[in-house]
């Protein structure tokens, strides 16, 4: 890290007035594709990766990247080449990591807009799981995968009815929101998934 890097962003510095990312400077930047512009660093994104990878490691675990942090194509790939597996929340969002070769197979579904077409969509090319949001959901997520003959592979999103004390509009987590199963019925509804055909 340099002395001027910022703080926690080693791959971000300023030299004398002016910010660089990866040696590059922003100024030059902005003078070849003009402002609004955005700029990524990919060391600092591959740098918090590989951070994650040594936490998990060991452990089976699979890092994914949430696709409603930033869809940009060029991101995507970065998280692709370097083995990610991705949340996403509708078919479009699948196009775009399939677009960016991700692997089906390390895709979560997760979301309460899920469609019939985006299921069997995904039933086809052998995403890697269904996050599965309700009771009702998982009854026709399974009438979906009776269609085409196979099984949907299925995790539960559990509604914990936990206060984080964050602004209403983004809380998931009380009993009140449209996220999850009721906590007091995971385990029924666990033992429906799996009863299931």
């Amino acid at each position: 890290m340099t002395a001027n890097a910022l703080p926690g962003q080693p791959h971000i510095a300023y030299q004398g007035a002016s910010l660089h990312m990866e040696g590059v400077a922003m100024t030059d930047v902005v003078a070849q594709f003009g402002t609004p512009v955005f700029a990524y660093s990919k060391a600092s994104m591959l740098s918090a990766l590989a951070a994650y990878q040594r936490g998990f490691a060991g452990r089976k675990a699979q890092i994914c990247y949430a696709m409603k942090a930033n869809s940009n194509l060029a991101i995507l790939q970065v998280f692709a080449q370097a083995g990610c597996g991705f949340d996403i929340v509708s078919g479009g969002e699948l196009a775009r990591v399939l677009a960016a070769g991700g692997e089906p197979a390390k895709i979560i579904f997760s979301g309460v807009g899920k469609t019939r077409d985006e299921m069997k969509q995904a039933l086809q090319i052998g995403i890697g799981c269904f996050n599965v949001e309700s009771d009702a959901e998982l009854e026709v997520l399974n009438e979906v995968a009776l269609s085409l003959n196979t099984r949907a592979p299925v995790s539960l999103r559990v509604n914990p009815n936990v206060d984080p004390k964050t602004h209403p509009y983004i809380s998931t987590g009380l009993k009140g929101n449209k996220f999850g199963v009721a906590h007091e019925h995971a385990l029924q509804t666990y033992q429906r998934a799996a009863a299931l055909p």
